[in-house]
Parts: C-alpha cells; structure tokens; sequence
C-alpha cells in the first residue's frame, strides 16, 4: 500500500533517473492535459511532498498522487513493461530511460508558482527536511475529540501516513483507534514514534513496524481474526470514519490497547 515511504522511494529513483535530463517525449493520458506536451524541456526534479509527487519541468509541475492502486515504472527504452499500456496515465521519456506511472489516482500539470495552492494544506511533511514536530502535534491536537487513528490518517496534520502507519501506532502506543486524540497520553510521543518509524523505513523495500522483515511485518495492520504478536489475543478489526468521510479499516488488540 503506498503510503509517505513508499513515495519518498518513488520520488529519489525518479530524481536520479530523471534530473537534469531533457524530457523528449511526454503522453498524458488524462483527458483534461491530453493536449499538454512538455518535451524539449528540461528536467529540473522530482520530489515528495507527504504522498503527492511533483515531477518539475521548466515552469511547470507534473503533480501527480499514487492513491491506492498507482505506481511509478523506470524502464529502458524498448524494454516490456510490466503492466498493460492501457493501465499508463502518463509516459515520460528521455533518452535513456522511461518513465511510465501506472493507475495513477491523480495526474494534472500545473505551474510551478501555483504549487502552494494545491499542496499548501498539507501538515508537516514527517520525511521533508522541514519536519516541524511541535507543529505537527499542534495540528493533531486541533480536534481533540477526533479518534486519533482519523486524525493520523488526516494529512493536514502529518503529511505521509496512511492506514498501515496509523493502525501500527496506535498499536504501538496502546491507545485503542478510536480514542479522543486529545485524551491520548503524552501525544508528543506518538508524533515523534511516527517520524522515527517511517523514516526507519523509507530506504527499506519492505516496510516494517516489528523490525521484521519476513513474516509478522506488521503487529495489528492486515492482521483482524489473527494473534497479537505480544499476547496471544485475536487481533479485532472495524471500519472507522467521521461523518462524510471514506471508511478506513482499523485493527487493534483488546489486550495491548485501551
């Protein structure tokens, strides 16, 4: 599941593939910016922005966001791809690789100055370099009557969570998902253990939260009707959402968490 880490690697490989590479071919498969054609352009970056992309060429950005299917392919050119062309949202080319990103949830191209307008409400970014924990807690705490696993997942607090990190969290920090964030004791500890656990994994290809790499990756996440890891209880499982939102599925352990 593509979550903040997920992206951050996704952003690295295709700023080193990409930058400062003349992009010689662009296909946009997007109805709204089918007819947009970046090629003869230079390629100044590609960076992460909590789960948003922003492929930068010249004066414009190619904003781009995986969503839950999406994925970003690097291949030589004439290489077979891995997925169908049909699935391809968009095809960057330069003259040595191939850029294609597959199911796409978001694909637009705006101009580098508006890039504030479209990111600007996003929290702290937990794997920029201008990680701002106190205010990341600020916002968290914004709401204190919201169930803290809603308020991780909300991306106007911290910017690169999503359901995995949230779920291993609370878990972590024995707080049942739907607890008030602004009950949750020494909150401070929970922004802190969330920075130190996702950036312990953005250079991993597996993501951990047991510091296991095979087998039991995960202490509650994708674990419902299973064991805790720790003490032997079914690990329970519900969606959980506010009034409005999409329902995310949450899982905890009744024993470790209260």
């Amino acid at each position: 599941m593509p979550e903040g880490d997920t992206v951050y690697r996704t952003a690295r490989t295709l700023d080193e593939a990409l930058a400062g590479r003349m992009l010689e071919s662009c296909d946009i498969r997007v109805p709204a910016f089918a007819t947009v054609d970046l090629s003869g352009q230079l390629i100044d970056s590609v960076v992460a922005r909590g789960k948003h992309l922003l492929t930068r060429v010249g004066e414009h950005s190619i904003h781009t966001h995986l969503k839950m299917e999406g994925a970003w392919h690097l291949y030589r050119p004439g290489s077979r791809w891995q997925r169908p062309e049909w699935k391809a949202r968009i095809i960057l080319g330069t003259a040595e690789h191939v850029a294609v990103g597959f199911e796409l949830g978001l694909v637009e191209v705006i101009r580098r100055d508006d890039e504030q307008s479209v990111l600007g409400h996003l929290g702290p970014d937990l794997l920029g370099p201008d990680w701002d924990a106190d205010e990341a807690l600020r916002r968290l705490l914004e709401r204190p009557e919201r169930p803290v696993f809603l308020a991780l997942l909300d991306q106007r607090n911290l910017a690169g969570l999503g359901n995995v990190y949230a779920n291993e969290l609370c878990y972590l920090r024995g707080v049942l998902p739907t607890r008030a964030a602004g009950e949750v004791s020494h909150p401070e500890k929970l922004v802190d253990l969330a920075h130190r656990l996702i950036d312990a994994n953005r250079d991993r290809s597996v993501r951990t939260t047991t510091g296991r790499l095979r087998g039991g990756t995960s202490h509650v996440y994708g674990r419902g009707g299973r064991p805790c890891l720790r003490c032997g209880t079914t690990i329970q499982t519900a969606p959980l959402g506010a009034t409005g939102e999409l329902a995310r599925d949450s899982y905890w352990c009744p024993h470790c968490q209260s």
